[in-house]
């Protein structure tokens, strides 16, 4: 009996320092921030990339200490005919067209594949995969991804290697000694000059007629059977052209390197396989359409819908998921929690508000979000999301878990408290069984819900413990 007693004891002591430790856990991440009242929401933008032809953007992730993985949000928008250069990351990405269409060339099990992506389509780029995107349509593209901090070096946020390049940007290849790459490409050093100093465009470039992009703009336009064929006929033209001592006249010499440039630059990008094809290796993996699901639930008042590991085996091994919601005016999602990952949210149309709040049960954020927002939600962290009176509030975003998020409601016709209902329950309220039972069942509605005049009237809350006591 004795050692029952030590036992309860000690939990309650561990109780009590681990509330103690999340307390001034709080405070410090609260006072670090330079406005507490937005502290899960992602403020900090950085600009990887901007051209005439398109930008790069990523809100970093300050989640670290917060959540057990982070996650950065990126946004890339590129104008019509544009190409964002071959370049591989230290970072895994998975992009989701938010609108237009896109082409993505990547190397698959050495060799070359692309995919064509529209709307609402989610792919995968694994970190250290080497990948050019381009929109060939005459409207802009617009992607949102995901990219995971975990893998990276650490310099910065992530870290692009480009292939292709020149004088900006500048190639990765380009920092090695004049002699490594003439031997490495076979070739003469005057050639490489050419080869490393003609792009100056950036990482994103219009696909036209300019010097720096036209090997390019005649590769992309080829389907993907010619690209490989075409690549064979180039090479034996270059063999044959070895042959020639000298051009007889200025153009002829430009061409023959153009055709050089381009031999040289594709078998370095994507190896000496790619100009084959290998009978029997398995095909790449295909889009999954985010737009094309049917809700996984639907109500009057609005429908969600997730993608995981089991819909779309490649996020498997990033461990990320994905989500789509849309909420109509003067509806909310019940208060919930992520039993599994942390969730990260932007805003795609609409306004409206989110309610996060601490383990000790104060009030962690209360703030009007707005297209283009975006936020994130600690795991286990309760939180619930509201669409204005006036508009509805559509928001998709990336977990940290691919497997099946299972999100907790705590209210609701299907949530915990129904669940739970009973004499403990009640007891732990300090109210009668027939008031819990009375409260508990009022709600007909589950998951989503609509927004009375009396909940939407103020935003005060009940006195609860503060961290900032």
């Amino acid at each position: 009996m004795g050692s029952r007693v030590s036992l309860l004891i000690l939990f309650l002591v561990l109780c009590h320092s681990l509330s103690v430790t999340m307390g001034r856990f709080w405070r410090k991440e609260v006072e670090e921030r330079e406005d507490p009242d937005k502290l899960f929401l992602m403020l900090k933008s950085k600009r990887v990339a901007k051209t005439d032809a398109g930008e790069m953007r990523v809100l970093e992730s300050y989640g670290g200490r917060v959540s057990e993985r982070s996650l950065h949000i990126g946004f890339i928008t590129m104008e019509p005919r544009s190409l964002f250069v071959p370049q591989y990351l230290d970072s895994t990405m998975i992009i989701f067209l938010r609108s237009g269409e896109a082409k993505v060339g990547f190397i698959y099990r050495d060799r070359l594949a692309e995919r064509h992506l529209k709307m609402g389509d989610v792919y995968q780029i694994p970190a250290g995969s080497a990948f050019y995107l381009v929109n060939m349509e005459d409207q802009k593209l617009d992607i949102i991804c995901s990219i995971d901090p975990s893998e990276s070096l650490g310099v910065d946020i992530f870290q692009s290697f480009y292939i292709g390049g020149g004088a900006h940007p500048a190639s990765v290849l380009s920092g090695f000694e004049p002699e490594i790459l003439e031997a490495a490409f076979n070739a003469s050093g005057a050639e490489l000059r050419k080869l490393f100093t003609r792009q100056y465009e950036g990482p994103i470039v219009h696909v036209g007629d300019s010097h720096a992009t036209s090997i390019w703009t005649k590769f992309l336009e080829l389907k993907e059977e010619d690209k490989l064929e075409h690549m064979r006929e180039m090479m034996q033209e270059e063999e044959e052209e070895d042959e020639v001592e000298e051009e007889e006249e200025s153009g002829e010499e430009e061409e023959q390197q153009t055709r050089w440039s381009w031999r040289k630059l594709l078998e370095t990008v994507f190896g000496d396989e790619a100009v084959r094809r290998e009978k029997g290796t398995r095909r790449p993996p295909r889009s999954c359409n985010l737009y094309e699901r049917k809700p996984d639930f639907e109500n009057r008042y609005g429908w969600s819908v997730a993608i995981d590991g089991s819909h779309y085996f490649p996020l498997k091994r990033s461990g990320v998921g994905l989500y789509h919601v849309n909420l109509s005016a003067g509806s909310m999602m019940a208060p919930h929690m992520n039993p599994r990952a942390t969730e990260y949210g932007i805003v795609l149309k609409g306004t409206g508000r989110i309610q996060i709040v601490f383990p000790n049960g104060s009030n962690a954020m209360d703030a009007e979000i707005k297209e283009g927002d975006v936020f994130f939600i600690p795991r286990y962290f309760a939180f619930c999301q509201m669409a204005s009176r006036g508009q509805p509030l559509e928001f998709f975003g990336f977990t940290t878990s691919a497997q099946r998020n299972r999100p907790q409601f705590l209210v609701g016709a299907t949530s915990l408290m129904r669940t739970m209902l009973g004499p403990e329950l009640a007891a732990a309220f300090g109210v009668t069984q027939e008031t819990m039972r009375r409260v508990a069942n009022a709600q007909h509605e589950a998951l989503i819900l609509p927004i009375t005049s009396s909940s939407s009237a103020s935003h005060s809350h009940f006195p609860s413990a503060s961290y900032s006591e």
